[in-house]
């Protein structure tokens, strides 16, 4: 629960007291015990339903809540839930049980992507770790599931299940495209040196679509900084030209590049703001063009290889089950 999120009007909601109108007025009946000689009448039993009809304009103040029954009570934001929150808790695993599984114990894949892998940082850089985390299979079946990724801020990993990697990988998300061809590996199980060995299997012509489509929805939003502010996230322009770069030599060369050498020099000018706005518009238009050719020659397939993703996925899965179907 976010205590400092104001929900709008018409969010379903369960109520977490029950609250009583008594002769000395409405008291929550968790919070309150109303007098045993003043009559009372309840208004609203713990976990009914009801619906937001009046919001506050802060989260100091409270809700006017209407009941099923058309009554109306005034709830603080920590005496009811959001109703489709409310179902799930008891299906999600708790932060407790989480920390006792410790699931990065379960990391099979950890390497450096980012400005240390492209060979554009500097003392400033952090250094991005990204990788894979395969689970025991017992938390697949059990009703709780397994988060999709593990994150962590302030050492700046993330982890993705590895359902949710290939996933990405087969949709060309560029993020994680690179984790398969970073130099820099730290951590590499048999199982995942098994995937780096088959990671071709995740080029093709999607690389096109959602390389260009990103750049081009980022450029956008750059070119109206410029123009109503007159200045842009000028690291953030280096690394799209970079995707397009890389995207060309995928399409041309059939494999990601990651670590930058011949166009470093010029990526740092933008970073530095020691390339005019205009010059760098020119440079990823011309890239585009190229993309474009490169595009109409490539020997990619179409698609992705799905059956050889799937197989890998399952035979993963069953590396986590010993011969009896328990966990190793």
């Amino acid at each position: 629960m976010n205590p400092h999120l104001i929900l709008p009007v018409g969010t379903q909601v369960v109520t977490r007291v029950a609250v009583k109108n008594s002769a000395v007025g409405a008291t929550r009946g968790q919070l309150n015990s109303p007098s045993k000689s003043a009559p009372y009448e309840t208004l609203c039993l713990q976990g009914a339903v009801g619906v937001i009809v009046k919001a506050p304009t802060d989260d100091s103040h409270a809700y006017r809540v209407r009941l099923t029954n058309d009554k109306e009570v005034t709830l603080r934001r920590h005496e009811f839930s959001i109703r489709k929150h409310f179902q799930k808790e008891g299906l999600q695993l708790s932060e407790d049980l989480l920390t006792e599984l410790n699931l990065y114990d379960h990391v099979i894949y950890r390497c450096v992507v980012g400005s240390r892998a492209f060979g554009l940082d500097d003392e400033n850089s952090d250094i991005d770790r990204r990788g894979i985390y395969l689970p025991p299979a017992v938390l697949h079946w059990s009703l709780y599931g397994i988060p999709e990724q593990l994150e962590n801020q302030e050492t700046q990993e993330c982890y993705w299940e590895l359902q949710k990697f290939i996933i990405l990988a087969l949709k060309a998300n560029p993020n994680v495209l690179e984790c398969l061809y970073t130099p820099l590996v730290e951590t590499a199980t048999p199982l995942a040196e098994e995937l780096l060995a088959i990671r071709d299997i995740f080029l093709s012509k999607l690389v096109y679509q959602t390389y260009n489509g990103y750049v081009m929805s980022q450029f956008k939003k750059m070119e109206q900084d410029f123009r109503t502010k007159g200045a842009v996230r000028l690291k953030h322009a280096m690394h799209l030209i970079r995707l397009l770069l890389s995207g060309i030599t995928v399409l041309k060369e059939g494999f990601v590049p990651v670590k930058v050498e011949e166009y470093r020099q010029q990526l740092l000018a933008i970073r530095r703001d020691e390339m005019p706005w205009e010059e760098v518009t020119a440079w990823r238009l011309s890239l585009h063009q190229e993309f474009d050719a490169a595009f109409a020659n490539t020997n990619l397939p179409e698609r992705p290889d799905y059956e050889a993703a799937n197989e890998f996925l399952i035979k993963a899965r069953q590396s986590r089950v010993d011969s009896k179907g328990n966990r190793e």
